[in-house]
């Protein structure tokens, strides 16, 4: 796994890490893994519910991955609750022509919180997205919002780019994925 950094602007949750991974599979799937460890009790985790389609996860603790095929303008956007809510988005370009991704119908999520830590893991099937499985290289941004008890949240990603936080940012899409 790979240290999400924290954004300097973050002013909460400075005895936490965060890490997240993402792999490509031969069938067209973004396998994802996140972890969060340290003072837990600092983390607002909502209630588990019925796993689902929702939007505005990243108003409260969100993990995230955005995925794009290199050299496009056009992105997909993956939201995953601790509650096991998710959302999907497709954009055409940054942050312009959102709308919601409807052929990604489920995101099956894996919760764990044990031994101070919360691990969630997530299997996206981008078999029938567009032409992102037939994509050479996926160029891929992990990142999270992790708000405390007080409603205050922080913003963690592989990279930042300079100024406020952005993940949509082509700086954030920091780790590529070749084909299998």
């Amino acid at each position: 796994m790979s240290a999400l950094e924290r954004h300097p602007d973050s002013r909460s949750h400075t005895g936490l890490s965060v890490e997240a991974t993402a792999s490509r599979a031969k069938s067209g799937r973004l396998a994802l893994r996140f972890k969060v460890e340290g003072r837990m009790s600092m983390v607002a985790l909502p209630e588990r519910c019925r796993p689902e389609r929702a939007d505005g996860l990243w108003e409260h603790t969100c993990f995230e991955a955005f995925l794009r095929a290199a050299d496009r303008p056009d992105y997909l956007e993956f939201n995953m609750a601790p509650s096991g809510l998710w959302a999907a988005y497709s954009f055409a370009r940054t942050r312009e022509g959102m709308k919601p991704a409807l052929e990604v119908a489920d995101i099956p999520i894996n919760i764990e919180s044990r031994d101070g830590a919360l691990r969630l893991g997530a299997l996206i099937d981008l078999s029938t997205v567009g032409d992102y499985a037939a994509t050479p290289i996926w160029q891929v941004g992990l990142s999270a919002v992790i708000e405390d008890p007080t409603g205050a949240k922080s913003y963690w990603a592989l990279r930042h780019p300079p100024g406020r936080p952005d993940f949509h940012h082509r700086d954030c899409f920091a780790l590529e994925l070749p084909a299998a």
